[in-house]
């Protein structure tokens, strides 16, 4: 949240980095189950964390065999 926004009196604008951290959570956990893509911006590169999360899932699946 930049410096402006930590001064308003707006009681939205103050509440408004909490809510949209809230939907980021609840936007991963719902591709999550769903296995829809999630999209974010990682080290100025567009990354889709559900292939992300599909990768960790074999490579623990993989360690567990051996």
């Amino acid at each position: 949240m930049n410096s402006q926004a930590l001064q308003s009196r707006d009681p939205d604008i103050l509440a408004a980095d909490a809510a949209l951290r809230r939907a980021a959570r609840q936007a991963q956990a719902l591709g999550r189950r769903t296995g829809t893509p999630v999209y974010v911006l990682k080290d100025g590169r567009i990354v889709d964390l559900t292939r992300e999360w599909k990768k960790r899932a074999r490579t623990r699946e993989t360690s567990k065999r051996t």
